[in-house]
C-alpha cells in the first residue's frame, strides 16, 4: 500500500490487531513536520468554518475550558493515529478489507426509496400504493420535494433502461395524496394529528392558519423546538433575518447549552415506542434527513458496501450482531457486547481520575498478546483480568470498536455523520445528529450509547486524569470515523479538516447525548397521523362488509357482558388506568390541569393488592396503548389531560418495561 493513499486507509486496511507490532518510522515524522509547516502557514483554524482564519494575535491554552477546541489539541488526534499505526500489523493477509460500493445511475435513489418504506411506488407493486398514499399524505413540504426528486430519477432510469412493469408520473403520485381528504402537512407548522372528532380537527387546522412561519420558534436561540420538521425550519430561516443571525455560529469553539423545552404530551425517548411504529419513525427520519442536508446544501448519499466473509464466532473483527448473538447465549437478553462491557468495567475498576486515560496507550507487544489470548480465554472464563492494566484495557477498548468488520456509526451512514461538520449552525448539526442515531441499527446504537455514558464519566473526573472533552474527542475520533472501506486519495488540507470535523462531531454527541437519543415530536405526530388515517380506512372497509361488522358486533356484545357496571360507563374527562401484569384492580382517574403519569403511576403504586409491592418505583412506567398510535411508554412529566385531548381513544396501563 502506497503510503500517498488516503491516511484512513493507512490507518485500518491492512492491519491485523494481532499481528506483530510496527514501529512509525519516518512516514509519522514527516506527517509531523508538515502539520507544523501547514499549521505557520495560517491556512488552518480549528473552526467548523474552514475559510476563517485565527483572528490575530490568538493564543491557545491547552489547559484551557473542556468547550473550547484548540488548534494544539489536534496534537492528540495525530498522535491516536500514529498509535493505531503500532498497534497494528503487517498480516496483510489477515484482514480483508471492506469495499464500498459505487452504485449505478437511479440505484441510490431506489435504494433509498426502499430505506424509506416507498418501494412499491415503482416497480412490479407499483399499482398497490395505498399504504404509501397515507404515508405521503403525512409529510411536510421539504420532506415530499426529497421523494418526489427520487421517485423521478428512479422513473426516468427505468424509462432509459425500457423496465417492463408500470411507470408512474411523480407529478401523478403527489397529485394523488394531495387531493386526499384533509388537509396535508406543509412543514411550515405543526404536523396536526387527526382524531375521530372532526370538529377539533376543524378547529386545529383554522388555529394553525393564524400562526406565522416563526411564531413556533423557540423562545431562546438555546431551545431545541422539536414540533416543527427541522427541514421547515431551515427553510423558514434560509432567507430571513433570524437566518442570518444564526449562521456563523460555527466559529464559536464553546458549546452551547443546548436544551429541550417541557412538552405537556410528553418527551418520546428511544425505546418508547412499539417496534411497528419505530419502523415507521426510521423510514420518517431519512426522508427528513435527507430534506434538511438539501435544504442547507450538503450532498447526501448512503453508501453501500460489499457483503464479504467475514468472521463468524470470536471477539475482534466479529460482525456486532454474529457477536450478540454468541453473547445472548451466555446471557440471554444482553444487547451489549459482553467484551465490550467488560473492558469499560475493567477500567473504571482501577479509577476514571488516571492522567492520561484514553490518551495514553498501552505496550504494543502487549496489546498484541492479550488480544491472542482473549480470543481463546474469554468465553472460557479462564482470562486472568489482574493482568490488564489499565492503559491496556482502554486500548483494546478503541481497538475493539476500530476492529468491526463494518463502523460502529455504518458504512451506510458514517459520510453522513462526517458531514455533520459542514452544517452551517451548531443546531443544525445537533439536529442532523438526532436524526442520524435514529437512523443506527438497535445494536449499533445501543453500543454507541454505552460508549458515550462512559466517555462522559472519563470527562467528569478532568480535574484528575487532565481528559476534557476535546481531548477525549480528539483522541476516540479517530476511533469512530476512520475506515478502511473510504479509499480515496486525500490531501493535506483534507485530512486537517477531516481531523478537526470528526473531532467536533465526537465532541457534540458526548456532550449532547442525552437530546440526541429523543424522537421529535413532529415525527411522533407524523406516526399518530399515519395510524389514524390507517385506522379510518380499515373502519370504512369493515362498515362495507356484512361479516366483519357482524364479527365486530359480536365482539363488542362480548366485552360489554364481561365489564363491571363500573367499567361500562366512564365519565366524561375520566380514564381508567389498569395493570393487568400487575394487579387485577383498574382505577378510574379524573383528569386535571396538573395531573402528571408520574402522579398516576405514584397512586397506583401506593395499593398493596398484586405484584405492587414488589416493584421499584423507576421500573415502573405508564403507557399509552392504540387509538393514535401503537404503544408508547411516558414521561413522568407527561400532562395526562393534554395527551388525553392529543389521543381520546387510547387505553391507559401501568406495566414495567420488562412485562
Amino acid at each position: 500500500m502506497s503510503w500517498r493513499s488516503d491516511s484512513r486507509a493507512v490507518v485500518l486496511t491492512a492491519y491485523h490487531p494481532c499481528g506483530p507490532a510496527l514501529g512509525p518510522g519516518r512516514f509519522w515524522s514527516k506527517r509531523k513536520e508538515n502539520r507544523s509547516n501547514y499549521r505557520r502557514s495560517g491556512q488552518y483554524t480549528m473552526n467548523h468554518d474552514h475559510s476563517k482564519k485565527a483572528p490575530d494575535g490568538a493564543s491557545f491554552d491547552r489547559s484551557g475550558s473542556q468547550d473550547s477546541l484548540d488548534e494544539l489539541s489536534l496534537d492528540d488526534y495525530w498522535k491516536e493515529l500514529q498509535n493505531i499505526h503500532e498497534t497494528g500489523g503487517n498480516n496483510h493477509e489477515e484482514r480483508v478489507a471492506l469495499v464500498v460500493k459505487e452504485p449505478d445511475e437511479g440505484e441510490l435513489e431506489e435504494e433509498w426509496l426502499k430505506e424509506a418504506g416507498l418501494s412499491n411506488l415503482f416497480g412490479e407493486s407499483s399499482g398497490d400504493s395505498l399504504e404509501s398514499m397515507v404515508f405521503l399524505s403525512t409529510l411536510t413540504r421539504t420532506q415530499k420535494a426529497a421523494v418526489e426528486k427520487r421517485v423521478e430519477t428512479v422513473t426516468q432510469t427505468m424509462r432509459k433502461k425500457n423496465k417492463q412493469h408500470q411507470i408512474p408520473d411523480v407529478r401523478d403520485i403527489f397529485r394523488l395524496q394531495n387531493d386526499s381528504k384533509g388537509k396535508v402537512c406543509d412543514g411550515s407548522e405543526p404536523s396536526a394529528v387527526r382524531t375521530s372528532e372532526e370538529k377539533t380537527e376543524a378547529q386545529d387546522g383554522k388555529k394553525d392558519e393564524r400562526k406565522s412561519p416563526h411564531e413556533d420558534m423557540p423562545f431562546s436561540d438555546t431551545d431545541i423546538n422539536l414540533e416543527i420538521s427541522f427541514a421547515e425550519q431551515a427553510a423558514n430561516l434560509k432567507d430571513s433575518s433570524i437566518g442570518k443571525m444564526c449562521k456563523g455560529g460555527g466559529s464559536d469553539t464553546l458549546l452551547p447549552n443546548f436544551r429541550l423545552p417541557k412538552d405537556k404530551t410528553g418527551t418520546t425517548k428511544i425505546g418508547d415506542l412499539a417496534p411497528q411504529d419505530m419502523k415507521k419513525v426510521y423510514s420518517l427520519a431519512l426522508i427528513e434527513l435527507t430534506a434538511l442536508y438539501e435544504m442547507l446544501g450538503v450532498e447526501f448519499k448512503q453508501q453501500k458496501a460489499i457483503k464479504i466473509k467475514t468472521k463468524d464466532s470470536g471477539l475482534f473483527g466479529v460482525p456486532l450482531l454474529v457477536l450478540l448473538e454468541q453473547d445472548q447465549k451466555k446471557v440471554p437478553g444482553t444487547r451489549i457486547p459482553l467484551i465490550f462491557q467488560k473492558l469499560i468495567a475493567q477500567i473504571e475498576e482501577a479509577t476514571l481520575e488516571t492522567e492520561g486515560l484514553l490518551r495514553i496507550p498501552g505496550v504494543a507487544t502487549r496489546i498484541k498478546s492479550l488480544c491472542q489470548e482473549l480470543e481463546t480465554k474469554f468465553y472460557e472464563g479462564t482470562f486472568n483480568w489482574e493482568n490488564v492494566k489499565q492503559h491496556d484495557a482502554a486500548s483494546l477498548l478503541k481497538l475493539f470498536i476500530r476492529e468491526l468488520p463494518q463502523p460502529l456509526l455504518t458504512v451506510e451512514y458514517l459520510k453522513a455523520f462526517q458531514d455533520v461538520q459542514n452544517l452551517p449552525t451548531k443546531k443544525q448539526q445537533l439536529q442532523a445528529l438526532n436524526l442520524l442515531i435514529l437512523l443506527l441499527p438497535e445494536a449499533n446504537r445501543d453500543t454507541l450509547k454505552v460508549l458515550l455514558e462512559f466517555l462522559q464519566r472519563v470527562i467528569d473526573h478532568r480535574d484528575k486524569n487532565k481528559m476534557t472533552l476535546k481531548n477525549v474527542a480528539m483522541v476516540m475520533a479517530p476511533n469512530l470515523f476512520t475506515f478502511h472501506g473510504f479509499g480515496s486519495k486525500t490531501t493535506e488540507q483534507s485530512e486537517f479538516v477531516m481531523a478537526a470535523g470528526t473531532a467536533n462531531v465526537m465532541r457534540f454527541m458526548i456532550r449532547y447525548q442525552k437530546l440526541l437519543w429523543t424522537i421529535p415530536k413532529f415525527i411522533v405526530n407524523q406516526v399518530r397521523k399515519q395510524n389514524a388515517e390507517r385506522q379510518r380506512k380499515e373502519k370504512k372497509d369493515k362498515a362495507m362488509k356484512k361479516l366483519l361488522k357482524k364479527m365486530a358486533y359480536d365482539r363488542e356484545k362480548h366485552e360489554k357482558q364481561e365489564k363491571t357496571p363500573n367499567d361500562a360507563d366512564v365519565p366524561q374527562g375520566v380514564i381508567r388506568v389498569q395493570a393487568p401484569h400487575l394487579s387485577k384492580v383498574s382505577m378510574a382517574i379524573q383528569l386535571t390541569e396538573e395531573l402528571k403519569a408520574g402522579d398516576i403511576v405514584a397512586r397506583f403504586l401506593s395499593q398493596k393488592s398484586g405484584n405492587v409491592h414488589m416493584l421499584k418505583r423507576e421500573e415502573v412506567f405508564l403507557y399509552e396503548i392504540g387509538g393514535n398510535i401503537g404503544e408508547r411508554c411516558l414521561d413522568d412529566d407527561t400532562y395526562m389531560k393534554d395527551l388525553y385531548q392529543l389521543n381520546p381513544n387510547a387505553e391507559w396501563v401501568i406495566k414495567s418495561k420488562q412485562s
